[in-house]
């Protein structure tokens, strides 16, 4: 007798209640080893891969590619026994299986893929209950509506715009920053410091750095100890808002601004206070790495306390960003630009300066008190060390 082991989408994060597949990895026929890598599903910026929970043959797909499931439902069915799948006799299933999809009221039955995407393009339930779904139990799948758009595409005249629809990641981004705009209100500083010394320690010391280290020495790990320092200084900006309440945090968890491909995640240097200037800066290369190969795990992009974006790679000089909920700060780094500066002692000189800016969550922080930081940021910034 062989077994049925039917696999569930597991909880992949804290708040995350539903997952996209994007892609199978096994079809049905194909056997999987113990903890192979069965398909991918996309949540909340971050793509993972489900694991086989047993060696043996995949006996049954439930969900499409592109399918959005809730978590704990079910996926796919392995089968125990090395026969065909769908021919062994008196299967055990280990746990209960999916009931059939009823033949009648497709609408009631449509996947909220499906229906979003045919709000997207346009398509009544008229127009969905003549498509002929192809999955389990007649379902309509996404491709079964995207052939039928298609179809229907090449008999109406041509339009003059395109159409992208939101992927999983950049919905995550606007729903966190449509929230964190109309919630808290913000207000915004900014600050000029002149990073001369920072740079030329960089390009003093870079060669010796990466040699010794095996990363790059630049700028935006001087940022993060600057920053580092200053919310310690004043812990206000280190905090979050849980209805009336300040959640002041002890430990310092920065949050880098790292543009990707699909667009901006932000992964989270953990225990910021406790690291070294060689610690962030093997931090800041690692998660950046896994960021833009898209490697980076639901932790490592959890739990920050206040975040850093250094727009200043792009070539602005100055920008305003958002803060990131639940966050009460955000600060922001411009392009490094060389300019005349009339000294302390009234001299002119050629400096190498930079735009600071800090926006900040006023139901929380006082106007004096973030200009006080942004000043202790500018500080800590222009005081540079290896140390």
């Amino acid at each position: 007798m062989s077994e049925l082991i039917e696999v569930k989408l597991p909880k992949l994060g804290e708040s995350i209640l539903s997952a996209t597949v994007v892609q199978w990895l096994k079809k049905e026929g194909d056997f999987i080893e113990l903890d192979e890598p069965l398909l991918e599903v996309s949540t909340d910026k971050v793509n993972s891969e489900i694991p086989s929970p047993i060696a043996g043959v995949v006996d049954k797909i439930f969900v499409a590619e592109e399918e959005e499931v809730e978590i704990g439902a079910p996926l796919a069915l392995i089968s125990t026994d090395s026969s065909s799948p769908n021919e062994a006799p008196a299967a055990t299933i280990r746990s209960q299986t999916p009931p059939p999809c009823p033949q009648s009221g497709k609408e009631s039955v449509l996947s909220p893929a499906v229906l979003r995407l045919a709000q997207l393009e346009g398509v009544s339930i008229e127009e969905l209950r003549q498509i002929k779904g192809s999955g389990e139990g007649g379902r309509i799948t996404k491709k079964d509506l995207e052939r039928f758009v298609q179809k229907e595409s090449k008999s109406k005249p041509a339009v003059q715009e395109d159409r992208i629809k939101l992927s999983g990641m950049r919905k995550s981004i606007a729903d966190n920053m449509v929230r964190s705009f109309y919630e808290a209100p913000h207000a915004s500083l900014v600050a000029e410091a002149d990073v001369t010394d920072v740079m030329q320690l960089i390009a003093r010391e870079k060669m010796n750095f990466k040699q010794t280290h095996g990363v790059k020495l630049t700028i935006t790990s001087f940022l993060v100890q600057a920053l580092t320092k200053a919310v310690q200084q004043f812990p206000m900006l280190n905090a979050s808002l849980v209805e009336e309440t300040i959640v002041m945090k002890r430990y310092v968890n920065v949050g880098i601004a790292v543009n990707v491909e699909k667009g901006l995640m932000v992964p989270v240097i953990k225990n910021c206070h406790e690291r070294n200037l060689v610690s962030l800066a093997e931090e800041v290369a690692d998660l950046a790495l896994k960021a833009r190969a898209g490697k980076l795990s639901h932790d490592e992009i959890a739990e920050g306390t206040v975040t850093l974006t250094n727009f200043g790679m792009t070539g602005a000089l100055i920008g305003v960003p958002i803060i990131r909920y639940p966050e009460v700060a955000i600060v922001g780094a411009g392009t490094i630009q060389k300019r005349v500066v009339v000294r302390e002692d009234e001299s002119l000189a050629v400096r190498q300066m930079i735009y600071l800016t800090l926006t900040f969550d006023h139901r929380v922080i006082d106007g004096i008190y973030g200009c006080q930081f942004l000043d202790a940021f500018k500080q800590n910034l222009e005081s540079v060390s290896l140390h």
